[in-house]
């Protein structure tokens, strides 16, 4: 009868029926293989403490700090439970959880990450897609980044215990959250590993996300420059209000809503939530179900014609290690990572004078140019490590080590000349006054020359090691120690000690008095000059008598 009335014939209802136990059975099946993923996953993590014994102490160090900040934060969600503010607390729970769960969609993205899981192992084990899917979903929630990200969530159900009702919202809230994180990391992680998989392809996304990180920096300093004492839970709120509503930031906002007495924006925050997990999930069994049947991505190969560099330098000792440094210099991403950096840094420090308006008038013009040549010249004083082994051709070769230092210079004078001529009429221009080209030509020269012969002296006498040939070039070695730090702090104390005489007249002639101009140009070219060739002779002189030690250090570091 009740079929009768609800327009439901007898046959329609055994088919129903038989469709639902075979949903039953395909979630029960589904469900069967999370314990074995499960267990893989702690295999996979207790592997990592068989590695050496340093590695495992700063395993252990990094993992003792982890726990601290995740126990300091569930303090800190566990105490606000009893501020009576309610609406700050809502504001800044749904800035901070958006901010967390979003970074677990895009650092995959922009750094790449070492897939333990990635389906493509599984592709010859014979598991349907949909097992294998929910299986490494669930796999993936014993990982360190998701059992903070879960125990953080679940500690804001005691923030929101304002009643049963609102508990059991913030409950279901969190398991949202926890699992939005952990699919927005695994569909992260997934694409980073298919689709960025050539090595030009982490190369690419690892510089666009430095970019991103250092253009967003205006906007740090600018909310730094924010009187947060009267302003900022405003402003948060502001932040807050725009968030609740994007995929990332609906799962936090509807307990927090719904304690603020917003519960029509609860409704349909959830409903978003709700829709944006099931895009997720949706995203992710997609790409499961294609990458087992899809091979990895391959580079593609190159064809070069001619001789290239080697072609153009003249065809002696000095010119091959130019062609050789030129050629790197152009194709290595170790190399222009550094060099995209370079124009990066002045913008960074322009801001940060800007918001506190520490430099008035047209004088932030003069800054951006010696602070490109600064770093520019210091960007070769670890130029031999980049070499690796093959450095043994230069040690073999005989005494080559004059030779070897001035090649390797070129380089950086092909880049830096034009851009200190460049820079100078471009600095000029914007700041009013032609003889200010005198100073300027004068510290840059004297920075880009020191920091060439300085960098001949110390990529010979304290090589450390760099990022091998075809890792990422944001990649650190665990072998680098106090050894890179001291070299790096060593080398730019001397550039500016040296340039000090230089970049003093030319602020004399600034603040004081022009006819100081002058005295600044010599004094840099001088310095410079001297610089550059007592750096050459003495790398050179050092690179002949240590060259044995400098292949020993390359194979350590191989």
């Amino acid at each position: 009868m009740a079929a009768q009335l609800l327009g439901v014939t007898i046959p329609d209802r055994a088919r129903a029926v038989r469709y639902a136990r075979r949903l039953g059975d395909g979630v029960t099946d589904a469900l069967a293989d999370v314990p074995r993923f499960l267990r893989l996953k702690l295999a996979l993590l207790g592997g990592a403490f068989r590695r050496s014994p340093w590695q495992v102490v700063g395993l252990v160090l990094a993992s003792l700090y982890g726990v601290g900040m995740m126990a300091l934060l569930v303090a800190g969600l566990i105490a606000a439970r009893f501020v009576p503010d309610v609406a700050s607390v809502r504001s800044i729970v749904i800035v901070a959880g958006t901010v967390v769960t979003t970074g677990f969609l895009l650092l995959p993205l922009v750094f790449g990450v070492d897939d333990t899981l990635d389906p493509r192992k599984f592709a010859l084990f014979g598991i349907t897609k949909n097992r294998l899917a929910v299986g490494l979903a669930a796999g993936s929630i014993l990982s360190v980044p998701a059992i903070v990200l879960a125990v953080c969530v679940l500690a804001t159900v005691v923030t929101w215990s304002h009643g049963f009702w609102l508990v059991l919202l913030a409950l279901v809230s969190a398991l949202i959250a926890i699992a939005t994180g952990v699919l927005a990391g695994r569909v992260a992680t997934a694409v980073a590993g298919f689709l960025l998989d050539t090595r030009r392809a982490r190369e690419l996304t690892g510089v666009v996300g430095v970019l991103l990180v250092v253009l967003i920096s205006p906007l740090v300093l600018s909310l730094s420059n924010v009187d947060w004492g009267a302003q900022g839970l405003s402003i948060v709120g502001v932040f807050a209000d725009i968030l609740r509503w994007s995929p990332m930031g609906a799962a936090w906002a509807v307990p927090a809503d719904t304690a603020a007495g917003h519960g029509g924006a609860a409704a349909l925050e959830l409903v978003i939530a709700l829709a944006a997990l099931a895009a997720l999930w949706v995203a992710w069994r997609a790409l499961v179900a294609y990458m087992i049947v899809t091979p990895s991505r391959s580079a593609d190969v190159k064809t070069y014609s001619g001789l290239g560099w080697f072609g153009l330098m003249p065809a002696n000792a000095w010119g091959a290690v130019a062609a050789r440094s030129l050629t790197y210099w152009a194709r290595d991403a170790r190399y222009w990572v550094s060099l995209v950096m370079i124009p990066v840094i002045p913008v960074i420090v322009l801001v940060a004078f800007g918001v506190v308006h520490a430099i008035p008038g047209t004088y932030p013009a003069l800054l951006p140019l010696p602070i490109m040549v600064l770093f520019l010249g210091w960007a070769a004083h670890n130029d031999v490590a980049y070499d690796g082994t093959a450095v043994w051709l230069h040690v073999v070769a005989g005494r080559v080590g004059l030779a070897d230092r001035v090649g390797r210079l070129v380089p950086l004078l092909f880049i830096g000349i034009p851009l200190i001529v460049i820079g100078t009429a471009v600095s000029v221009y914007f700041y009013g006054d032609a003889r200010a080209a005198l100073p300027l030509v004068g510290v840059t020269v004297c920075e880009l020359f020191v920091g060439l012969g300085l960098s001949s002296v110390t990529s010979t006498l304290a090589p450390y090691p760099v990022p091998k040939p075809g890792d990422s070039p944001f990649a650190q070695p665990q072998s680098v120690g106090a050894v890179s730090a001291v070299v790096q702090g060593f080398s730019l104390t001397v550039i500016l000690l040296l340039s000090a005489p230089s970049i003093t007249f030319g602020v004399l002639g600034v603040f004081v008095d022009p006819a100081w101009f002058t005295a600044s140009l010599w004094a840099g070219l001088v310095v410079g000059v001297l610089a550059l060739a007592g750096g050459v002779l003495g790398g050179a002189a050092i690179f002949d008598r240590r060259g044995p030690q400098m292949l020993a250090a390359a194979v350590r570091a191989a």
